[in-house]
């Protein structure tokens, strides 16, 4: 028997693919989609125990390594839906945040401690340290408003409930896939392929000028694609509002291979914690070489194509000539029902805005994507500061429709003020509460006004260490790749000096600074570092906005030694005893009620009240303690110089005699230091 995928395998044994992934995982297996390879040993092995399972009826090999397999979880720990945040689910299950980040970072997903998970993702975590959950049921319904909570609050409150309140009730959704990549790689090429129109040809010199949405049909299922020239658009929907993207199709030139935007496009799907597909295009060109771009995507991005081992789906195309397209096609709607894309259907609607403009004939419009519930014509809806009764709805053929569902791109007509990108449409009940909620919102925006400001990399750091995450965040660009690999060592030599700050490089390229990546480090929390770059004026005045530091360097000592400073101010300092004094113990008086008082004669130094006293007897060390009371004759005294004498008490102990030397320690706070941080010769 050959070694097959997960999905092939279950084919054979007549099961759902995510079914039957669930079965290998929960027997044990590392496999990680319905994409992944078996090896043919373990396929013999599970067709064997199938069978079993199938020709009894109860199914008895399956049972007893699935029971033996649950004795292997210590305990099952019931999570509320307030304990979906990361932090708060890490402190419920007794795992350190920071370890989970860590462990899922080497998975391939990026998170942060403040993030909302979901309970698939809390169900693999508890998975990874020997744990089961439950989930306790919560209806929203029966909740009274916060304190002090708003109108919007409460609406987001709602929808992100939904997933909780109504799991019952959700239904898959089709997928909303994104379109990446380094210009002029093939992007809205193959998108002109997928829907057979010709977009590509009418754009100006064959370069993306507008945001699009698209739905198509394959195999009698639908799939919504994005169209973006650039990257900003991707991360602001994913900083500021409802995440639009379920999947990203990353397009890479077979005759050009990894280029800085691809690096650029990747990255912003792992800061999104979005699933990537890696179509590698033109391979019609005789110049093509798919393995190149293949060894590229590992040492580049470390991404690891399946049929190399690993997990990233590698599908080759060629979007000129429908080469590949329909199994890109295939393994798009194979991921999508693995990460089992799902929606609310009913009720008011969610949506997200891909983009907003001023059409000469409908004034202000949204291009949107529907999330949850359904969109009708006459509905009310607010987005941020802006609202309005939606007079029309136009589909992406350019019709007029009554309403819009889930994962259907629309055009939203109606609008009397231009609403930003930055905010999730939700639908309300009526006028007034709309405008309630805008009102809230400009009232808001109006009061952080006055005060928004950049946030200094120490006042970061300083709030790192108030809210114990310990995570620096940084996108790096530089002039040239000689200065990009020294900076990127030298940050990297930091990493390794230092263990209880988690410093990331989420991004690193070349060139000048832009909006791109201030919205990247604004999505991460981070800062953004340039060396030997300028900032534009854009990125600037978003930089403003956002509240994200920029800090530029000419000299790269000066760089690294700015970073220093700052970390060292983080790290927990190192606490060392420093000798003060010593003594001989003369006399031992016996008071009762008081226990033994040691009579010392000080010999050199001095001893305090706060002082560590170590006992020593021929020599050798008898006991370490503190002290209780110091007395010179009858008085309470803070301190004694030699050639004094004292009495000491000692907290725990009283086994010490005449004769017996004393020596006296202060602990003293050292600051720690980063060391060994060095940059690489001839990149200054």
């Amino acid at each position: 028997m050959p070694r097959l995928r997960v999905d092939e395998l279950a084919k054979k044994l007549n099961m759902p693919p995510e079914e039957v992934l669930q079965e290998l995982q929960e027997l044990g297996l590392e496999v990680k989609s319905t994409s992944s390879y078996i090896d043919e040993e373990t396929v013999s092995l599970i067709l064997e125990i199938f069978e079993d399972e199938t020709t009894s009826g109860k199914g008895p090999k399956t049972k007893k390594v699935k029971e033996e397999k649950e004795q292997e979880y210590r305990e099952e720990i019931l999570i509320k839906p307030e304990d979906l945040v990361l932090k708060t689910f890490a402190a419920k299950i007794g795992v350190p945040v920071n370890r989970i980040i860590q462990d899922m970072f080497v998975k391939g997903i990026a998170l942060n401690p403040n993030q909302r998970i979901d309970e698939k993702q809390a169900k693999e975590i508890a998975r990874m340290y020997g744990y089961r959950v439950r989930f306790e049921q919560e209806q929203l319904e029966d909740k009274e408003t916060s304190v002090g909570e708003s109108k919007l609050e409460k609406i987001e409150k709602y929808f992100e409930q939904l997933y909780i309140t109504k799991k019952n009730e959700l239904v898959t959704r089709p997928p909303v896939v994104t379109v990446m990549g380094h210009v002029d790689h093939g992007k809205t090429t193959l998108l002109d392929k997928i829907r057979k129109t010709r977009i590509a040809e009418q754009e100006v010199g064959g370069i993306t000028q507008s945001i699009g949405a698209y739905q198509v049909e394959y195999a009698g299922k639908k799939i919504t694609f994005i169209d973006t020239p650039g990257h900003e658009l991707f991360t602001e929907m994913r900083a500021k509002g409802v995440q639009v993207t379920d999947i990203v199709v990353l397009v890479v030139a077979a005759d050009d291979g990894v280029m800085p935007q691809t690096i650029e496009a990747y990255n912003h799907a792992k800061a999104a914690n979005v699933p990537v597909i890696v179509a590698i295009n033109k391979i019609d060109k005789p110049n093509a070489n798919v393995e190149a771009t293949k060894q590229q995507l590992v040492t580049k991005l470390n991404l690891i194509p399946e049929d190399w081992g690993g997990d990233t789906i590698v599908v080759p195309i060629s979007a000129r000539t429908g080469q590949g397209i329909d199994q890109l096609l295939e393994m798009i709607l194979l991921l999508a029902e693995i990460k089992e894309i799902k929606c609310y259907p009913k009720g008011p609607a969610r949506a997200a805005i891909i983009e907003s403009k001023v059409d000469r004939a409908l004034g202000p419009v949204a291009n949107a994507i529907v999330k949850d519930g359904i969109l009708n014509v006459g509905d009310y809806i607010v987005a941020g500061p802006v609202y309005c009764k939606v007079r029309a709805l136009i589909d992406d053929k350019g019709r007029r429709i009554k309403s819009a569902e889930p994962s259907q791109p629309v055009m939203i007509v109606g609008f009397e003020e231009l609403p930003d990108i930055r905010y999730t449409i939700y639908a309300v009940e009526s006028l007034e509460l709309a405008q309630e909620i805008a009102q809230e919102v400009k009232e808001k925006l109006e009061k952080e006004k006055p005060s928004k400001r950049k946030i200094s990399l120490e006042e970061l750091l300083k709030i790192m260490e108030e809210s114990e995450k310990k995570e620096l965040n940084i996108v790096l660009k530089a002039d040239t790749v000689g200065s990009l690999n020294a900076v990127q060592n030298a940050v990297l030599s930091l990493k390794s000096s230092v263990q209880e700050i988690k410093v990331n490089v989420v991004h690193a390229g070349v060139g000048t600074i832009n909006t791109g990546d201030v919205m990247l480090a604004s999505a991460s929390d981070g800062m953004v570092i340039g060396f030997r770059v300028k900032v534009d004026s854009q990125a600037r005045k978003v930089a403003e906005s956002e509240g994200v530091e920029i800090r530029t360097y000419e000299i790269i000592y000066d760089l690294i030694d700015n970073l220093k400073r700052a970390l060292e101010g983080m790290l927990q300092p190192e606490y060392v005893e420093e000798l003060v004094g010593r003594g001989e113990i003369k006399k031992v008086f016996k008071i009762k009620k008081v226990g033994n008082v040691a009579g010392v004669q000080m010999i050199e130094g001095y001893v305090t009240r706060d002082s560590v006293v170590k006992v020593y007897r021929n020599g050798v060390l008898l006991l370490s303690d503190q002290i209780e009371s110091l007395k010179h004759y009858k008085q309470d005294v803070s301190r004694i110089d030699a050639p004094q004498e004292c009495g000491i008490k000692l907290k725990t102990r009283e086994d010490f005699q005449e004769g017996d030397e004393l020596e006296f320690y202060v602990i003293k706070q050292v600051p720690r230091k980063l060391e060994n941080v060095t940059t690489s010769p001839g990149n200054q």
